[in-house]
């Protein structure tokens, strides 16, 4: 009887990277390309909205690349999609190697490679120039829920789990480097501006800034009422942003000799509905507007002075679960439990 052979994990079509010479920065028309009439466009989308279908389940996670040119997106389907931005946002491959659905996905800062957690217990390290799965880290008993590299330094990684755990790896090499142990499952973690700290949030409600040279909790940052879904630091390193099943945004300052009451600032409209989806959060590029996605099935955006809702985008017909800010020009994607990508100009 003839042994199954095993799936195959990378990329299941060659990973070829956009061209970069098809693409023009700053809004402008590219040559022979038709003037639209109507209102001014804002961006170098093909149009102002792009709907990118191909999933087979829930989507809950989506990121643009730091050289701004590729969207990736996983899910509930185990597989990672590259798209391209420009052009007609096509699906230029597909990476497959997990077991268990996708629940975050991050690049590193050089965007060389690609970091995915997930439920079959794994954090996978992708090779993004080959399409290969260049490391699986073992380490946690149960579903990974969030992923987070180091903005500095060497490829250091932090992950948290339904174990309880939040653990730190070098994408390099096998094993832990280290592992803290919380009370309650962990679903959102984050490093500070130098790496040198932690944070994560969990269904306890509370956000813990682990030291990694005392390998113990700082202190611990209280005022959400329900489960934290979704950590992002602020572009310049001083501020993070969390959102929480308590239908809130917070702010909250983290630098070293911040005052003890460390919320700044607090926002709403959202929604975390039955579905109880670990939604994300995110910080434009330079800082003044946050967003996240809501079970309402709108995706919204805030001003961080005024505390505004100053977008509440329709379209999606089912739960938003993560919004992303392009790095260089004024759009917006969010991905959704409609198995459905779109990428939509801002004003």
């Amino acid at each position: 009887m003839d042994l199954k052979r095993k799936a195959q994990e990378g990329a299941m079509v060659p990973m070829k990277k956009p061209r970069q010479d098809i693409i023009a920065y700053g809004g402008q028309q590219q040559s022979g390309a038709l003037v639209q009439m109507g209102p001014p466009r804002s961006s170098n989308l093909l149009a102002p909205i792009m709907l990118l279908t191909g999933h087979e389940g829930d989507i809950f996670c989506s990121k643009f690349s730091p050289d701004c040119r590729i969207l990736a997106s996983a899910g509930f389907d185990r597989l990672i999609h590259f798209w391209t931005v420009y052009g007609e946002c096509e699906n230029f491959a597909v990476l497959k190697g997990h077991s268990g659905a996708v629940m975050e996905i991050q690049y590193s800062t050089d965007g060389s490679l690609l970091f995915s957690a997930s439920t079959d217990k794994t954090i996978a390290v992708w090779d993004l120039d080959s399409g290969e799965r260049m490391r699986k880290l073992k380490g946690h008993q149960t579903f990974v829920n969030c992923v987070s590299p180091a903005r500095r330094g060497p490829q250091l990684l932090c992950s948290g789990s339904d174990d309880g755990t939040v653990k730190t790896w070098d994408a390099r090499r096998k094993g832990v480097i280290n592992s803290f142990q919380c009370h309650y499952q962990v679903t959102a973690v984050t490093f500070n501006d130098t790496a040198e700290q932690i944070i994560s949030g969990g269904i306890d409600n509370e956000l813990k800034v682990w030291d990694l040279r005392k390998n113990d909790i700082l202190y611990k940052m209280s005022g959400h009422s329900d489960t934290v879904t979704g950590l992002e630091l602020s572009p310049e390193g001083s501020y993070l942003l969390s959102n929480s099943m308590d239908n809130t945004l917070r702010i909250w300052d983290v630098r070293p000799f911040a005052p003890q009451e460390r919320c700044v600032k607090i926002m709403s409209g959202h929604q975390h509905t039955f579905e109880k989806n670990l939604l994300r959060c995110s910080w434009s590029p330079d800082g003044s507007r946050v967003a996240a996605g809501s079970g309402d099935r709108f995706v919204y955006v805030w001003d961080t002075t005024s505390r505004r809702v100053l977008y509440k985008l329709p379209g999606h017909t089912g739960s938003v679960n993560e919004v992303d800010f392009h790095p260089l020009e004024p759009i917006i994607a969010s991905c959704s439990s409609d198995k459905k990508i779109f990428l939509g100009e801002l004003d």
